[in-house]
């Protein structure tokens, strides 16, 4: 259960799979994977519906940009309310909205009352869902684990989104083909209520929030990360990767409709060779960053993704293309796993939840308007082309690394915070 006693510390911290020592960890990690097989399904079944209702490439872009247009728009606010109420119960409220609006376009597709306006509106409310739950989310996790385990949890959460990465687009795919959009759908609204049971019982032990006025709260949050040089650091980097990666994830769909000619598993296989990609980074990425510093990874694995860029535009078969997500999936878990740490070590706790959310405003935010560009680039020119932009936008980010670095091991971090009681 998760709210049972965690157990006295037998083994080291560091190890990768140390946080599954603590019960609440477990519970919450695994109903987490649950629930983002459900979005990956109905991500996938999303997306191809909308190569079904319209052939605009900047639509079918949107689709993917709907789960972060919200972050962009509405992270700071999400980020204020995480610090000013019990985590938990806003985690509870966000996956129950996002529970009846996937239950509602479950129906409007099964009934053929959807268009493309309706289906993008929709998938921008569960977007809305996601902004909401992910800083409380995100700021949880400190009290799910001891902060000496606290990058082997980001990472195992990473590897929980990566292999939804990798069965649920196989998976959506093969549910399509057999069946319609609508059961993609109505499994990920069932996928939120292991997660809604887990929070339900979840009763963890820390102090409880300081209330600010709203618009304080959030004025406080992004004065320290507009203060804070190794933070404004981190977030110039997310930036700059988010609104280069959006090209390949973005534009995926359309090159396995329009290029390949291939189907809806195919495309779900090109998601899920991105989700392997990611898995088999994220398990040893930890020790490689303790090794080479944040700056090196971080710079490596833009160099990674803008390669996969390169090799999606070129890609001739849905091998090579499911090649190029792999490598894609690499890049990304790579750089979004070291952002995030940063990001968490460097964040005091009675504002973590709005500095988390800054970070995802200014990093989702940027994929999101990544993807509307790039699609816009396809529509005007081709689709390989806008992969070839987006590959050269992250070749030139490179030059951060000279005005923007990563933070050194030390610079900025916050250990003297000490741990709530874990249950």
């Amino acid at each position: 259960m998760p709210d049972a006693q965690v157990p006295p510390q037998t083994q080291p911290s560091g190890s990768p799979l140390a946080p599954f020592r603590y019960p609440a960890f477990r519970a919450i990690w695994t109903a987490n994977l649950f629930s983002n097989i459900g979005s990956m399904i109905q991500s996938v079944g999303a997306a191809w519906l909308m190569t079904e209702l319209t052939r605009s490439h900047v639509l079918v872009a949107l689709v993917q940009a709907s789960a972060t247009i919200p972050i962009l728009l509405l992270g700071v606010f999400a980020g204020a309310i995480a610090d000013n109420y019990d985590r938990r119960r806003v985690m509870l409220a966000a996956q129950s909205g996002m529970l009846v609006v996937s239950a509602v376009l479950a129906v409007l597709s099964y009934t053929g009352n959807i268009g493309p306006w309706s289906l993008l509106a929709l998938t921008l409310m569960v977007g809305m869902g996601t902004a909401l739950n992910g800083p409380a989310w995100q700021a949880s996790v400190r009290l799910q684990v001891d902060r000496a385990d606290l990058p082997q949890a980001i990472s195992l959460n990473a590897i929980s989104f990566n292999l939804a990465r990798s069965v649920g687009p196989a998976l959506g795919g093969i549910l399509i083909s057999l069946w319609s959009t609508s059961l993609a759908f109505a499994l990920n609204a069932v996928s939120y209520i292991g997660m809604i049971v887990v929070l339900a019982n979840w009763r963890p032990e820390s102090l409880p929030p300081m209330r600010e006025p709203m618009m304080a709260a959030i004025g406080r949050g992004i004065r320290f990360c507009a203060t804070s040089s190794p933070i404004r650091k981190v977030l110039m980097r997310g930036l700059a990767i988010g609104f280069g990666a959006a090209g390949l994830q973005a534009l995926m769909p359309s090159i396995a409709r329009d290029v390949l000619k291939g189907s809806e598993l195919d495309y779900g296989l090109m998601l899920g060779g991105f989700g392997i990609g990611s898995i088999v980074t994220a398990l040893w990425i930890s020790k490689l960053r303790r090794r080479l510093g944040s700056e090196a990874v971080v710079t490596a694995a833009t160099v990674i993704f803008a390669v996969a860029q390169l090799l999606m535009a070129a890609a001739t078969s849905v091998p090579m293309a499911v090649l190029a997500a792999f490598i894609g999936g690499m890049g990304w878990a790579s750089a979004m796993t070291s952002l995030n740490v940063a990001m968490q070590l460097r964040s005091p706790e009675d504002i973590l939840g709005r500095c988390l959310s800054i970070y995802q405003a200014v990093t989702f935010g940027g994929m999101a308007l990544g993807a509307w560009a790039w699609g816009t680039v396809a529509d005007f020119t081709s689709l390989p082309t806008a992969l070839y932009v987006a590959a050269g936008w992250l070749a030139l980010s490179l030059a951060m690394h000279f005005f923007a670095p990563m933070p050194t091991r030390e610079e900025g971090r916050l250990d003297a915070v000490p741990n709530a009681r874990r249950r």
